[in-house]
């Protein structure tokens, strides 16, 4: 019963993917998509999934969906624009370097999240992270503070809080 609870959070991820990408909602594809995602759910819940009741949980839910609505339209606007002002300007302001980035999360998820929100922001990726001292190593295109607590305020803080919220 257990690999069953498991496989539900998957079996609907795979399921709304293979939807999405094959842009159709035919007798065929609602079939076929729910055959891969029970297989695909069934062979990767116990790999993926280590507590299920955290896939029911609606202010998880809404935790994301409030990450997604910050990351689209505040961080990543703020960084395109912060990174277009420095290609556009004359001197080309830039101070780049490599900075440790503290973090305070545990799962997994919660540090995956924030490395990938990181990298996919125009300005700054990870390049490293060190799981024992809770560090990640960014690669910043224009460094404004060297000690950790303040690397962290500037580059990962609002990241980190709704990460922690979702999956921790």
């Amino acid at each position: 019963m257990s690999r069953i609870l498991r496989a539900i959070g998957p079996m609907v991820m795979v399921f709304i993917t293979y939807i999405v990408f094959s842009g159709s909602t035919s007798f065929y594809d609602l079939v076929t998509g729910a055959i891969v995602s029970i297989v695909v759910g069934l062979i990767v819940a116990n790999i993926v999934v280590e507590k299920p009741k955290k896939l029911v949980e609606v202010q998880r839910l809404l935790w994301l969906i409030a990450y997604a609505i910050y990351y689209f339209f505040v961080a990543e606007v703020k960084a395109h624009l912060d990174v277009m002002y420095r290609i556009l300007h004359p001197k080309m302001p830039v101070n780049p370097g490599i900075v440790r980035v503290p973090y305070d999360v545990e799962t997994d998820y919660a540090i995956t999240t924030i490395a990938n929100s990181i990298t996919n922001t125009p300005g700054t990726v990870v390049v490293d992270i060190d799981p024992d001292k809770k560090v990640f190593y960014v690669h910043w295109i224009n460094i404004r503070a060297l000690e950790p607590e303040k690397t962290r305020e500037y580059v990962s803080k609002s990241f980190e809080e709704y990460a922690g919220k979702i999956f921790d």
